[in-house]
């Protein structure tokens, strides 16, 4: 399949984007299904190149050598896969060993101040808020030894990141300020920089957090799921009233301040509100830092998840963005698509990693009860317990974990070519639903490698 230039050129209007994608989504679906763990082959641009997946590497290559490697590919024959490689001149040392992180330093915390929430939201995996418990707010206390933890091994000179996260952190908006003011002060002294974040579902805000988000750089993310009736009939209020008219009120002024400040919008993608490429439009149009996607793999009730008929569609919509974003790109526009962006970064600097990330080695999350976790989202989880702040992380326990959830640990992974960029698959989704994302995410990080090799070549001064 050869993708027309002129889909992803600044002519032509979105109608072309929307007739390719599924085009697009079924050629990359097939071609991107695993047949060699050592080697994998990039079709659709205009050249064809060569992943090597020790070293997230890509070459490109001529006619006679995609020939071979692909007759090499379908009959399976991997000593001469390897020999190939070798005849090339792209073997390589095993840039990833099989030995596991071994008691990282912490850089990163994410703190759920308040463990409650004021909507109704039925597919949370925070259970509303509560994490399957009594609703609680975090105690300042509890917040400045978090900040404690943080500091506490991180050298001078260097950053750590401090997270507020829910429930709906914002009812509990003097301990933000609070902790953000502690965190400040303590760092200043040994010359670390703490950078803020929150996530908030956006009906609380006020121009007065405006201000203070804006005064200590805080890169703040709103859950949206759509515009106007898609969003509320995912995202109601406890009572049942929509949320998103007054959410859009709220922002207003964030929107229009932000400088050191960045506002996202993250939406969280269900088979309700597959169709993205509008929603994403209207966003960017709104004046967003960054608009993302993520579907739904598990809810605790199971309501609303995604199967892999729905991860298929999503993956079409993900396409007509992406072919979106590129055309921006060629004509000198700027189209904040987060999923894109990441993407593309990971690709450019070969990314190759054990991990899907830093859940469980130098990011934790911390409940209202001073609970160390692998992340936010295995809060008041047994499986993900790390420790606490009285007595700091279990090493022993972190350790066994770091080694248990190592990406030459999981099947099928293993024989996957896209392992190192994936690295296994999000720990709390795999454990609690198993691989249904896996063809998505194959299939997703193959077109973007296409639209990188697109990009480059056609605009070689662009840069992310």
């Amino acid at each position: 399949m050869m993708v027309k230039e002129a889909v992803i050129s600044n002519e032509g209007g979105s109608g072309n984007v929307i007739f390719i994608a599924p085009k697009m989504a079924a050629f990359v679906a097939e071609q991107s299904r695993p047949s060699s763990p050592f080697i994998h082959m990039i079709k659709g641009g205009r050249e064809t190149q060569l992943f090597i997946p020790n070293g997230s590497r890509l070459y490109t290559v001529t006619e006679e050598v995609e020939k071979r490697v692909s007759y090499l590919m379908k009959t399976r024959d991997e000593v001469s896969l390897q020999e190939e490689l070798v005849r090339l001149g792209l073997a390589a040392p095993e840039y990833i060993d099989d030995v596991p992180l071994q008691s990282p330093r912490l850089y990163a915390l994410s703190l759920a101040i308040a463990q409650k929430c004021n909507m109704g939201c039925t597919y949370c995996y925070a259970d509303q808020g509560s994490f399957g418990g009594a609703t609680k707010n975090m105690s300042l206390e509890t917040a400045y030894e978090a900040i404690d933890l943080l500091l506490k091994d991180c050298p001078e000179g260097e950053k750590v990141q401090l997270t507020f996260l829910g429930g709906e952190p914002l009812m509990n908006r003097k301990a933000i300020v609070s902790a953000t003011e502690y965190a400040v002060a303590k760092a200043r002294h040994r010359n670390i920089q703490v950078n803020f974040s929150i996530t908030t579902n956006g009906t609380l805000l006020t121009e007065a957090d405006a201000v203070f988000f804006e005064e200590y750089g805080f890169a703040v993310t709103v859950s949206l799921d759509g515009v106007g009736e898609s969003h509320d009939s995912q995202r109601p209020m406890k009572g049942g009233k929509g949320s998103f008219d007054t959410i859009l009120k709220n922002l207003r002024p964030l929107l229009a301040m932000q400088k050191r400040m960045q506002v996202s919008a993250r939406v969280t993608v269900t088979p309700k509100n597959l169709n993205l490429p509008g929603m994403l439009d209207e966003f960017v149009r709104m004046g967003f830092h960054s608009i993302g996607f993520s579907p739904l793999l598990r809810s605790p009730n199971g309501q609303n998840e995604m199967g892999k008929e729905d991860l298929s569609v999503l993956l079409e919509n993900m396409i007509a963005c992406g072919l979106n974003f590129e055309k921006n790109v060629l004509a000198g526009n700027r189209y904040p698509f987060l999923n894109m962006i990441n993407a593309l970064q990971e690709i450019s600097k070969g990314t190759h990693r054990p991990y899907p990330c830093g859940a469980g080695a130098g990011y934790m999350g911390v409940s209202a009860d001073a609970e160390l976790f692998a992340c936010h989202r295995f809060v008041n989880e047994e499986v993900g317990k790390m420790g606490d702040l009285k007595n700091g992380i279990d090493t022993t326990v972190q350790n066994n974990w770091l080694s248990s959830r190592h990406v030459h640990k999981q099947n099928p992974c293993t024989e996957c070519w896209a392992r190192y960029l994936c690295g296994g698959g999000c720990h709390h989704e795999v454990i609690e639903k198993g691989r249904l994302a896996c063809d998505y995410i194959r299939s997703w990080l193959y077109y973007t490698i296409q639209a990188n090799e697109r990009l480059s070549r056609l605009k070689p001064d662009w840069n992310l």
